[in-house]
């Protein structure tokens, strides 16, 4: 059975940073000569990036399971590898760029769910949620 996601289940607002933010980090990763960010390693960058774009999609998509939102991110992360390889691009290909993505995006999905577990847990007295929850 797949999973499907309605309009419904859908953040808005939160969609459109993800987009902004998804657009962005391709075009720079895909750009011949970026724009240099002090002396910020590109593994640095690569988990600033993926870190992001994984907070982003959670808040998005509240009610897609993490794992797949894991698998997603870390199938972009590859993707961009992959076209780095373009020789017209002057970039590189490194598998250790895509291996930071997804370590940076297993941490903050580890994170999520150890957040939830927590809240799950608490009291039910605090009727508030935040955005890190699901929607009933």
């Amino acid at each position: 059975m797949t999973e499907t996601t309605s309009l419904a289940q859908v953040r808005p607002l939160f969609l459109v940073a993800l987009i902004i933010a998804t657009a962005g980090a391709v075009t720079l990763a895909l750009m011949p000569h970026p724009p240099s960010v002090g002396h910020i390693s590109d593994k640095w960058q690569h988990m600033f990036a993926f870190g992001t774009l994984t907070i982003l999609s959670v808040l998005a998509f509240p009610a897609t399971s993490l794992l797949r939102i894991g698998e997603r991110m870390s199938f972009l992360g590859a993707l961009i590898e992959v076209f780095q390889s373009i020789p017209s691009l002057h970039r590189d290909c490194d598998v250790m760029d895509w291996l930071a993505d997804t370590l940076i995006i297993v941490a903050v999905l580890t994170v999520i769910v150890l957040f939830r577990r927590l809240s799950a847990s608490a009291p039910a007295a605090q009727p508030r949620r935040s955005a890190l929850h699901r929607r009933a």
